[in-house]
């Protein structure tokens, strides 16, 4: 989570993918920030693989943290916005960043470092009937799958390896290594796995020399691999090829490790590209087309100095594509850059072995596995294991960022008051309200569309009015993602009392910035509820914006509900059972992710179940006899049960062993990470009968766990407790699960049970 600052937000520096050039981008500015720059990382995946440990990764000589960087702390450590999604185009006529399902991304200069895949479009069959290696993340989950597929085969299995070059050859040893050590495991015998490498070529290694050619010709012979020279696979079916030769070898399985290829989007951006659909760039790494567009890595091509598809070419250009950025955002002239012509080449054969490369000369031996180990995790720790930063004092902008235009605009920021004088400006609101598309209710009179001070609504004959507001802080990077968030947390309210939501008045506090990115944002963060509200079938009828240090987002709801529709937190019956319908987490989890401490995929997951509205679940809650119901919040389990026990006059039993619990919630916990709600909440023990003999229980901690955006906690009738649990599971409630048992006990003063 960025620090908050009052210094206003100026330019938009974007980064598309998170390939290797771009990891040097963000250690760059987190160790050179630029005030008044809003940087922002947009990538698909939140763990980055590094190629270069990929082939160890495979053979299995390294887990998957220590061959993967994770973006999200690294991020967060450049003071940078993290947006998780997948780029389908550029508008570069607006300066818009296209994602599918979310607003555009406003941008003043964008760097793209998203990679390539496989040259597999014009293979007919290979897309469906082949693993290409990029994107590696989509590879490896289907290697998992296919490796288990291969152990497991009572017959022959053919594996077929497309790629003559370094790439294919790693993969063909490393995946042999690989499955033979999972056979073995088995006590099965592996002569039933044939594994074949088709070169197009007449030789493998086409870029290297033929010593380091002859070398790995011996290992692929000794290793039993069979290698295909000078045969292209032309067609690819479900279980056999068709080559050049007119061939049709059996193929169980085939991993497509060909020359590059760029997407199919890049077309319709209007960039330069290369005969191979690659952005054309400069010395400098800037487009030939676009001033304001750099690219690096396998999706750049340098018209002066062309160079192979290598990680190591991207991880070079990663320092000076930084440098380069920072002056192009200050204005200031950019510099070239001419990559190395000779690098030295570490290729392993999969079994800790590796063969040196570099001009005409080579070398091999264990010895150098070790050193490719070590330099591999050398350059893995620069980006995972980020030194602590000393806090800086109060920043001033760089005014070579700057024109005439946007110094009067900040002068003006520097004399904003509080008050009305806070509000955001009546234009920028007025565009982002004529942008947004709210749905519309017959049951609203009068409301957003209208001039008028207030809205007006209907109340149906028979139905109460039910309401409730929640605002907070943004603990996360992107303005969307959070709106949805704020939405869900604010709708959940209306969901647990099993009423329908009406309508709702935003509450907004955007960051200082030129009016153009105070309007950026403020349309991401009202998207993103918006989103949420019309998924509810809920009015948007108002609200209040106002700009401030740090974003902040909420909603006043009113729902309606008939009476016998209310269901409320003192209503639970002894014999009655606790469901639980989301993970517990949220708190310690992002408590960790402002530490640096938190996993992306962690957080990401935490994140998905925060957007998972409890509208369904609270529907489903009433119509299996819920007794009593509420939402999980700032109150943590324990809190919100107590004020289920106390207000019915009953006592539960809770058991700590069924609790759900979110993925590295209890890592965290156990690294001495909580919440700063946690210590008040812990303040409730004292309702827990005899604590101290499950106090060390691993999931003790969690029951005060403050969380966001929480699953609903219902009482449940007995006899219909299993129907409303399988329902919610088909309703997508995965998590949902019994957690305890109502009884009667008023004759004590603890109303909570714990077991194991």
């Amino acid at each position: 989570m960025n620090n908050s600052s009052t210094v206003p937000v100026i330019k938009d520096l974007v980064l598309v993918g998170g390939g290797h050039s771009h990891l040097s981008v963000l250690k760059y500015f987190a160790m050179n920030p630029v005030p008044g720059l809003r940087l922002t990382l947009i990538t698909r995946d939140l763990h980055t693989p590094y190629s270069g440990m990929l082939p160890g990764y495979i053979a299995g000589h390294y887990q998957y943290d220590e061959a993967h960087i994770d973006l999200r702390p690294l991020a967060q450590f450049a003071q940078a916005r993290i947006y998780h999604a997948e780029v389908s185009n550029i508008d570069l006529e607006n300066n818009n960043i296209i994602c599918p399902d979310r607003p555009p991304i406003h941008f003043d200069i964008v760097s793209i470092n998203i990679g390539s895949r496989p040259g597999t479009l014009h293979i007919p069959g290979a897309d469906s009937y082949s693993m290409p290696v990029q994107p590696i993340d989509r590879f490896l989950d289907r290697w998992t799958l296919l490796s288990d597929r291969i152990v497991s085969a009572e017959n022959d299995f053919h594996l077929a390896i497309v790629g003559g070059g370094a790439g294919g050859v790693e993969m063909a040893l490393a995946t042999q290594y690989r499955l033979k050590h999972l056979l073995r495991q088995q006590d099965r015998p592996d002569e039933f796995l044939h594994i074949d490498l088709y070169c197009g070529s007449d030789g493998i290694l086409p870029t290297h020399n033929r010593q380091v050619q002859k070398r790995f010709r011996r290992i692929l012979e000794q290793r039993d691999i069979r290698v295909h020279y000078s045969t292209r696979v032309e067609e690819v079916h479900e279980n056999y090829l068709l080559t050049s030769e007119g061939k049709q070898p059996q193929a169980d399985g085939v991993i497509w490790v060909t020359n590059a290829s760029a997407p199919a989007w890049l077309a319709e951006t209007g960039l330069d590209l290369d005969e191979k659909g690659f952005i054309s760039v400069n010395d400098s790494l800037q487009s030939t087309s676009h001033e304001n567009v750099f690219a690096a890595g396998d999706i750049a091509s340098s018209i002066k100095h062309p160079r192979p598809k290598s990680g190591v070419f991207a991880v070079r250009q990663g320092p000076p594509l930084a440098r380069n950025l920072a002056r192009a955002i200050q204005t200031r002239p950019v510099k070239a850059f001419t990559p190395q012509t000779k690098f030295l080449g570490l290729i392993s054969t999969g079994d800790k072995y590796a063969i040196a490369s570099r001009g005409n000369w080579s070398l091999e031996g264990a010895w150098l596995w070790k050193i490719k180990d070590w330099i591999d995790r050398r350059f893995m720790n620069n980006f995972n294991d980020l030194p602590e930063m000393q806090q800086p004092g109060l920043p001033q902008f760089d005014r070579a960022m700057t024109d005439d235009k946007t110094l009067h605009e900040i002068s003006a920021i520097a004399m904003r008051c509080g008050g009305c004088g806070a509000k955001v400006g009546s234009t920028v609101l007025s565009r982002v309200i004529n942008r947004l598309q709210p749905i519309s209710r017959d049951d609203i009179v009068i409301g957003l569309a209208d001039p008028d001070d207030a809205s007006v609504t209907a109340v149906p004959a028979g139905k109460l009015v039910v309401q409730s507001v929640d605002y907070f802080r943004s603990f996360i990077d992107d303005p969307y993602i959070f709106g949805q968030i704020a939405a869900n947390h604010a709708l959940s309210d209306i969901f647990a009392m099993g009423a329908e939501t009406q309508s709702a008045m935003a509450i907004a506090t955007i960051p200082y910035g030129i009016e153009e990115q105070v309007e950026d944002q403020l349309y991401q963060a009202m998207s993103g509820a918006i989103d949420v509200l019309n998924a509810s079938n809920t009015a948007l009828v108002g609200g209040h914006s106002s700009e401030g240090a740090e974003l902040s987002f909420g909603l006043s709801v009113t729902g309606l509900a008939s009476r016998e529709q209310v269901m409320r937190k003192s209503g639970m019956q002894p014999g009655d059972v606790l469901i639980i319908t989301k993970a517990l987490g949220t708190g310690t989890l992002f408590a960790a992710d402002m530490r640096l401490k938190a996993k992306g995929r962690w957080i990401d997951a935490a994140l998905q179940s925060m957007l998972l509205s409890n509208q369904a679940a609270g529907f489903c809650m009433h119509r299996n006899g819920a007794t009593a119901c509420t939402d999980i919040t700032g109150f943590g389990l324990l809190g919100h049960i107590v004020e289920m026990t106390r207000s019915s006059g009953n006592s539960v039993e809770l058991s700590l062993d069924s609790l759900p619990i979110m993925d590295g919630a209890l890592e965290m916990i156990e690294a001495g990470i909580f919440s700063s709600l946690q210590v008040q909440n812990v303040r409730l023990r004292r309702a827990i009968k005899d604590p101290a003999e499950l106090r060390k229980h691993k999931h003790f901690p969690l029951l005060f766990d403050p969380q966001t955006s929480g699953g609903l906690l219902a009482a449940i009738p007995a006899d219909k407790a299993e129907a409303c649990l399988a329902e919610l599971h088909e309703l997508g409630y995965p998590a949902s699960v019994i957690i305890g048992s109502v009884v009667d006990d008023e004759q004590s003063v603890e109303s909570v049970t714990l077991k194991a």
